[in-house]
């Protein structure tokens, strides 16, 4: 068994102009989004669920993007209500969303 139910990576990565990267895309600022609200929701902590930063998740063409484990899924957002849709259908629901996947 994993120590987390779901460990969620957000991809927090900064390159140099003008290459994309999902640090200029404000990844750290939705992490600590997420992060809150699962703390919020009671989620957080061992056995349960796990919102962190990553280095280079080598995807930030596709980005931002963030990883959903174990089932080792990858998404892309925009804002906030994406970010809630990923954690109230996938995190809590267990139902991947598709319209964010990449």
């Amino acid at each position: 068994m994993s120590y987390y139910r779901h460990h969620v990576f957000f991809c927090c990565n900064q390159r140099p102009a003008p290459e994309k990267c999902c640090a200029n895309a404000g990844a750290g600022e939705m992490q600590q989004y997420a992060k809150k609200r699962i703390k919020e929701l009671g989620l957080a902590g061992k056995g349960r669920v796990r919102i962190n930063k990553a280095g280079c998740l080598d995807r930030c063409e596709e980005g931002p993007v963030i990883v959903v484990y174990p089932e080792d899924v990858w998404y892309t957002y925009v804002d906030h209500d994406d970010i809630d849709e990923i954690i109230d259908r996938h995190v809590i629901g267990g139902q991947i969303v598709e319209r964010l996947r990449i």
